[in-house]
């Protein structure tokens, strides 16, 4: 465990982040080998039929870290306060809540697949392998869910280097099931599916069996385990908004997806592939984010106001070196990352494509490197509301921007689509950000 309330800011948070951005590199390099498969193994289908129901598993697998987010600011809070029965019963009632929720998503989603895809306007000929896939990975939610509470709750007393071990080998496990069963035996995109649902359900057991053993500072006792209203309303406080924050981008990019849909299978194809990319720059900028948060969140709870704002200002260099990194190998590299993913008929037009695409990304990473910095500030400090509003301000003027640009010029208007809502966003999270300063007296 890790006490962030004492100490360099810089070693806390490099050292928390560390472990979490390379379990996103690492679950992202499946991602990417399972797209490497689909493409190559499948065909042109498959890919598009990933990339389509992408999005829409986005929707609910960001709404249950949303709502893991939540609860993991009010654990962080509790063990930077000192106060383990709080922290412990924060988690039961999460586990309990959650799990009752995943399920009917769940069963939801298994029921509502086709009309969920008739209304993106999926091609007929990928139409049928598209829902047998959603519906395979929509039965996975509740075990995603029991992964996320449980890698929330460590990742709240300082520990981000357990969930890695576990994300590895789920990684692992998952990619080598597709390469012998698809790769190797020929089984088609339902196998896919099911290996990684089978992943999900191993990683969801090995972190339930590591916390029992080896984190008695997290496990309820028996008499906990209930939900607590007042506990649950302060979860879901925190929660909720949090998880719609983290739905409305899957909801952007689901209306994204149907521009992009009307531009044909090639682009579709194209865009499943410069978005795996997209993914290693973004989601480990969240991972730097997440350190900040558990960072401020675990100084608000221990009352160490003079703390947060070198600390933040740290995380936000961190995010910029990042970028530096990522934007600059991303630029020189586009045509071969993306070659990666297609061969056959038709490939060299999406290369075309999508190196065109990430062209102007790489430059474009800089934005959300510095929006995720204040959405990891604003949530530390409790102010879920606000990252709920630049959320939604992103997300609807890059999703307005795509419908209006994608038909005129063409896939690369999604990324100047992209540019133009993180500057709106930043043209707000700034200045409340010093008004919060201000009023916080940090």
């Amino acid at each position: 465990m890790r006490d962030m309330t004492k100490g360099a800011p810089l070693g806390h948070l490099f050292f928390y982040a560390v472990p979490l951005l390379l379990g996103n590199w690492l679950q992202l390099a499946y991602n990417a080998v399972d797209s490497i498969i689909a493409g190559r193994f499948i065909g042109q289908d498959a890919l598009a039929a990933e990339g389509i129901a992408g999005p829409v598993m986005n929707l609910v697998i960001l709404a249950i870290s949303g709502l893991c987010i939540g609860a993991g600011v009010l654990m962080s809070e509790a063990f930077g306060a000192k106060n383990e029965g709080t922290l412990k019963e924060t988690l039961a009632t999460t586990l309990l809540f959650g799990a009752a929720l995943c399920c009917a998503v769940a069963l939801l989603g298994v029921a509502a697949a086709p009309l969920i895809l008739r209304s993106l306007a999926v091609p007929d000929e990928i139409m049928r392998s598209t829902d047998v896939y959603l519906r395979i990975i929509f039965l996975g939610a509740p075990f995603t869910f029991f992964y996320n509470a449980l890698a929330a709750g460590l990742k709240s007393v300082g520990d981000s280097k357990t969930p890695l071990k576990f994300l590895a080998f789920s990684a692992v496990l998952n990619a080598a099931l597709d390469i012998v069963l698809i790769g190797g035996l020929g089984f088609r995109i339902v196998c896919s599916a099911v290996t990684t649902v089978v992943a999900e359900a191993a990683s969801a057991i090995m972190a339930a069996w590591y916390m029992v053993r080896r984190v008695p500072q997290l496990c309820p006792a028996r008499s906990q385990w209930r939900i607590r209203p007042a506990l649950l309303g302060r979860i879901l406080q925190y929660g909720a908004v949090t998880a719609l924050q983290q739905a409305v981008q899957p909801v952007c990019k689901v209306l994204i997806q149907g521009q992009v849909n009307a531009l044909g299978v090639q682009a579709i194809a194209a865009f499943n592939a410069v978005t795996r990319v997209d993914d290693f720059a973004f989601t480990p900028q969240q991972s730097i984010a997440t350190a900040i948060t558990t960072y401020i969140a675990q100084n608000r709870g221990a009352g160490q106001k003079q703390r947060i704002r070198p600390g933040f200002r740290v995380g936000i260099r961190l995010e910029l070196c990042y970028w530096l990194l990522v934007g600059s190998l991303t630029w020189l590299l586009r045509a071969p990352i993306v070659s990666l993913f297609v061969a056959g008929e038709g490939a060299a037009e999406i290369v075309a494509l999508g190196s065109q695409y990430l062209g102007y990304m790489a430059l474009f990473y800089a934005l959300p490197a510095l929006t995720n910095g204040f959405q990891g500030f604003y949530r530390g400090m409790g102010k879920m509301t606000t990252t709920l509003i630049g959320t939604c301000l992103q997300a609807g003027l890059r999703a307005a921007g795509a419908a209006l640009l994608a038909p005129r010029i063409g896939l690369h208007g999604i990324a100047y689509a992209c540019a133009f809502g993180w500057c709106v966003m930043l043209c707000f999270e700034i200045p409340y950000y010093f008004y919060t300063c201000k009023k916080q007296t940090l």
